[in-house]
Formats: structure tokens, C-alpha cells, sequence
């Protein structure tokens, strides 16, 4: 029988959590599941760990923070495991390899620079040395590296921002809101004389350029379409609990009802952020 004291210590932290993944992997006595799993199958749920991570900050629900790093953290463990199993590397290869990043990329920290710079000095001075590290890997184009897997909305800016590195970029803001009035223009003429698959061409066009204007104006287009989905359910939810005061739901209600309904319920939530002090968006 296998020594499971280790796996009971309350205060076992990372040794734990490792003799756990192994044990869940053990082709003998682990889980059925798990052994089934390889990293095609797990990195869906490493990205919807992550989101949950966000969402808990979003939300500031820091109770729920600690549970979602550590379902984030056996994500990481997860795939080391399988990746030991393979000969590939060890969990502290993981972690040395990122230790040995952090020290690499900050010598302002843990070298013999200055830290008597800004932050934005220090984010210039941080892609010197990406870029450095991908010229050693050999990644000869200037959008070599950006991750196919990442969100397209995310992915879009990544890629934006490595062009404007050398160069290729509009110069102002007022550039990009022109041409998403170009965009929008071809998205209409597309949606009335073009093919289906045209107009999923010309509406993603139109969505890189956004993209692209969320970076010049200092935007997280991601933040900020998540906090836009937060304030549609709690404006709708107004609707709701308006026609409910009715004695009405919303299927009994009609577009108009309930588009003045949206209205005044903006206007009492933006009265309410007024009153408390917090400037409205």
C-alpha cells in the first residue's frame, strides 16, 4: 500500500499537490479519467480556469480567488505531469524555467541596472528583451511567437502591437476611427450584395480595426467588453424586475415596453453611481 501521508498533510502545499497528480495519473491505481487525458484534451480547461481567475477579480470576489488560483495552479501540474510522463520536463523545470525569465527580464531588480526609470521605461526595456529572446529561438518574423490559441480579440492586439513595432501603424487614433467607418461601410455594402462567408470576412475586418483603436486609446478590449456584458445583465435585470413589478415577464412584454424600460432603468443606475460618488462611464 502506497504512503498516503503526504496526501493528507493539510500543510503538504506544492509536495502535495504533486504527489496528488501523480497519484491521479498512476496507470495502476489512479483515476480512470485522468489517465485518459493528454494536453489536447486538458487546455480547454487550463483557458476556462484562467477566465474564471479573471472573473472572480472582475467580480472582486475575493473569497473565491484562492480556489480559482488553485484550480489555475493544477492546470499547470496537470500538464507537467503528463509532460514528466513523456520525458519532456518536471514540474520544476516549470518553474526554474520561469524563475530564470523573471530574473532575465528584470536586471533593474536582480542585476546591476538602474531602477531609476519609469514603467514605461521599463516596458520598452521588457520587449527588448522579448525580442531579443525570440531572435535566439530563431523567430525571424516580427509576428513570429504570438500564440495561435489565444483569444482572437487578444490575439488581434498582440499582433497590432508587434507591427507597430517596426513601424506599421497608424500614427493617431483619428487614422483608425476613419477606417472603421470604412469597415462598417464594406460590412453594409457586403451584408446587402455579397456572400454570407464575405460578410463574416468584412464584420472580422471591422472587429481587428476595433481592436486596433482599443490599443491606441490604452483600452483592454477584453476588460472592457466584459465589464459591457456586466452592465447589460444588470441593466436587464432592471428590465426583469421592472415588468415584474407589473406582473409581467419579459416574453409577455414587447421590444418597445421594454426598450423605455431599459432607458429608465440607465438612468436611475447611472443616478445611483452619481450619488455614490464614482464617476460614471
Amino acid at each position: 500500500m502506497p504512503d498516503d501521508t503526504l496526501i493528507h498533510d493539510p500543510n503538504g502545499g506544492m509536495p502535495r499537490l504533486l504527489e496528488i497528480m501523480r497519484r491521479l495519473r498512476d496507470p495502476q491505481s489512479g483515476c480512470p479519467w485522468d489517465i485518459e487525458q493528454d494536453f489536447s484534451t486538458i487546455a480547454p480547461y487550463t483557458i476556462e480556469e484562467a477566465y474564471e481567475v479573471a472573473d472572480a477579480i472582475e467580480r472582486e470576489a475575493w473569497d473565491e480567488l484562492k480556489g480559482e488560483l488553485g484550480d489555475l495552479l493544477f492546470q499547470s501540474v496537470f500538464h507537467a505531469q503528463m509532460a514528466e510522463e513523456a520525458g519532456m520536463f518536471s514540474f520544476d523545470d516549470v518553474a526554474n524555467t520561469m524563475s530564470d525569465k523573471m530574473v532575465t527580464r528584470h536586471p533593474h531588480v536582480f542585476g546591476d541596472e538602474s531602477r531609476d526609470k519609469s514603467a514605461e521605461q521599463q516596458t520598452v526595456d521588457w520587449e527588448k528583451i522579448k525580442a531579443a529572446e525570440r531572435a535566439g529561438k530563431e523567430q525571424k518574423g516580427t509576428l513570429d511567437g504570438v500564440a495561435v490559441g489565444l483569444p482572437a480579440l487578444l490575439r488581434a492586439v498582440k499582433l497590432q502591437k508587434r507591427a507597430a513595432r517596426v513601424g506599421f501603424d497608424w500614427p493617431h487614433a483619428d487614422h483608425v476611427i476613419d477606417k472603421i467607418k470604412e469597415e462598417a461601410e464594406e460590412l453594409v455594402e457586403a451584408r446587402d450584395e455579397l456572400t454570407q462567408t464575405e460578410v463574416e470576412e468584412e464584420f472580422g475586418d471591422l472587429l481587428f480595426v476595433m481592436a486596433n483603436l482599443a490599443r491606441h486609446l490604452g483600452v483592454e478590449p477584453e476588460a472592457a467588453l466584459r465589464a459591457a456584458n456586466t452592465k447589460f445583465i444588470r441593466r436587464f435585470e432592471g428590465i426583469e424586475a421592472k415588468l415584474a413589478e407589473m406582473g409581467k415577464t419579459p416574453a409577455q412584454s414587447n421590444l418597445e415596453e421594454m426598450d423605455a424600460l431599459w432607458d429608465a432603468v440607465k438612468e436611475e443606475q447611472r443616478a445611483g453611481i452619481k450619488n455614490a460618488g464614482v464617476t460614471k462611464s
